[in-house]
């Protein structure tokens, strides 16, 4: 399929277990062009961590995906860290102050990799269930610790949290300040279309092209990105949205649109986020 201009998904794991490249054939089928490609939560993958170095047989199966899929006329961009329900499974069979470096130690090694030129930008944030206080102390002592990281690399950052309101993106906004990273390389993964909101406080979102949410997006402007959080898991083919969503969706779009807002959401935002080129 030829069009004009490129069309990202933010957001998207591929599982070789799963579907694998050919969830990326029906993405470039239907229009899709460049993913940011997130590795999966370590357990889903079948690697159980009991050391920071664990990670790196998560880090390396994400990097090896997507040199398959820039293989591929699909271009993809690794974003590899630690994410925050980990906290959790760690803490089935180690107490906290352990977890917690070993969280932060995964966090190291995925910096080593943006650091030298294999990812693009970090994962981390807060558990989106309900923990107890000194859980939720500990996470967001990780997710601070991630955004210094980010910071040193002037990186992008990916945030799975809660689920936000206002309130909640201003907290996580001051939380990112004080690491003096700045804030337009901050990413509300799985973020509802709260563009002004988040315009004000200079995070970015990455909007889940749910129903409605790109058209109620747009309707506060262009300043956000685009995700499926396609998961890739044959328990639960399709979740959270599929990856025909977003090219399938943006084309429709364009005959109401015209193409002009999606040059922004799909190249020039990704690509001032990221630091990336983001070519046909």
């Amino acid at each position: 399929m030829t069009h004009r201009f490129p069309i990202t998904d933010e957001h998207m794991h591929i599982d070789p277990r799963a579907k694998g490249l050919k969830a990326v054939k029906e993405f470039q089928n239907t229009g899709g062009t460049h993913i940011f490609l997130v590795m999966k939560p370590s357990w889903t993958i079948g690697v159980n961590v009991s050391k920071a170095e664990d990670h790196v047989a998560v880090f390396e199966e994400t990097i090896d995906i997507s040199r398959q899929i820039n293989e591929t006329e699909v271009t993809s961009f690794p974003v590899l860290g630690v994410h925050p329900a980990e906290l959790t499974k760690l803490l089935e069979h180690m107490e906290l102050g352990k977890a917690v470096e070993i969280m932060k130690g995964g966090l190291d090694i995925a910096a080593g990799y943006v650091e030298r030129g294999q990812a693009v930008g970090l994962k981390s944030g807060r558990p989106h269930y309900p923990v107890s206080e000194e859980v939720w102390a500990a996470s967001n002592e990780i997710m601070e610790y991630a955004f210094t990281l980010a910071a040193d690399l002037d990186c992008a950052i990916q945030l799975h949290t809660e689920t936000v309101e206002e309130p909640e993106l201003v907290d996580i906004a001051e939380r990112a300040k004080r690491s003096g990273i700045s804030l337009h390389r901050v990413v509300k993964h799985y973020a509802p279309p709260l563009v002004d909101v988040c315009e004000k406080l200079g995070i970015m979102p990455g909007v889940l092209a749910g129903k409605g949410a790109i058209e109620e997006a747009l309707e506060q402007g262009t300043r956000f990105m685009l995700e499926t959080d396609y998961i890739d898991d044959p328990e639960r083919p399709g979740a959270v949205l599929g990856p025909k969503t977003i090219p399938r969706k943006t084309l429709k779009l364009v005959e109401q649109y015209g193409e002009e807002p999606f040059w922004k959401i799909h190249k020039e935002n990704p690509e001032n986020t990221y630091d990336v080129d983001i070519e046909l």
